[in-house]
């Protein structure tokens, strides 16, 4: 089973303010770029059918494996935002598909905070967030722990159940990528929020059945 996770490319937001569940546009064409994450998928999956098995990119996290061509997918799923819906559409047109949309994929709520820019919130307020983590809630929306289980809820509910499809798209955000991505591989979703996650940016993660353990095949390409 293979589920790839793709991050909606460069949005039309200021550097330095805070967007999360906020619905912002993206600073380009959608469909240019849901072409260019096509693109790069096929010759992901064609680097890995040659036997091309450079490191996934996160050090001692997961070492890449060999593995098949990146087939097509059976399914693609998308947070109902713009910014990754637009996306999610014309990659489905292309593979004769229809998105399939989930809430749970979108990004955390950010509360009061959103479109502020982070210089102009109370650094109280900031540092009370950063102090506790996973569990405040200073801005008024979501804690880290309730983001996390929602996006863990939606996961579990596409591929935790027998019978689920083989090859699995999920066109979302950093935050939830990195959340699924940390519940894959056991470690602290503080740890993987250190890891480079560029705009449009592909993870791919494998595992042998529903059950099994989760690998990751790359990061960040």
């Amino acid at each position: 089973m293979d589920l790839v996770l793709i991050r909606h490319p460069a949005v039309a937001v200021e550097a330095g303010v805070c967007y999360g569940r906020s619905d912002v546009p993206l600073a380009g064409d959608a469909d240019a770029g849901a072409v260019e994450i096509a693109r790069r998928l096929a010759a992901i999956g064609a680097a890995a059918a040659a036997g091309d098995v450079s490191p996934a990119g996160c050090g001692d996290i997961a070492q890449a494996l060999t593995t098949g061509d990146l087939a097509s997918p059976l399914r693609i799923v998308t947070s109902p935002l713009a910014r990754c819906s637009s996306v999610a559409e014309r990659l489905a047109s292309m593979h004769g598909l229809a998105a399939q949309y989930d809430d749970r994929f979108a990004e955390i709520d950010f509360g009061a905070w959103e479109l502020c820019a982070w210089e102009a919130i109370a650094r109280g307020q900031v540092d009370a967030w950063a102090a506790d983590f996973l569990h405040a809630r200073e801005h008024g929306g979501e804690s880290v722990v309730q983001f996390d289980a929602r996006v863990q809820a939606g996961l579990d509910a596409w591929v935790g159940v027998p019978g689920a499809p083989s090859m699995t798209w999920i066109v979302t955000h950093a935050g939830v990528i990195r959340a699924m991505t940390a519940r894959a591989l056991g470690v602290p979703l503080s740890n993987c929020m250190r890891w480079t996650l560029e705009m449009a940016a592909i993870v791919w993660l494998r595992r042998e059945a529903v059950g099994g353990e989760w690998r990751l095949v790359r990061w960040n390409v």
